[in-house]
């Protein structure tokens, strides 16, 4: 079904957006602060984000 991908591409970025932003945290507590880090996990918040709210394809 071509709508049937959708709900699992979302469901996928949003356990990889929740592990990022584990590892991320937890580098931060560990090595300290990288930036670079935190603005890759704010890209794929955003990212995740852009999927959920799309609208699926007829």
């Amino acid at each position: 079904m071509p709508g049937s991908t959708k709900p699992n591409a979302t469901k996928t970025l949003g356990v990889a957006t929740v592990a990022a932003l584990v590892a991320v945290t937890g580098y931060t507590v560990a090595l300290g602060s990288n930036g670079w880090l935190w603005f890759g996990w704010i890209v794929l918040g955003l990212i995740t984000a852009a999927v959920a709210l799309s609208k699926p394809e007829p």
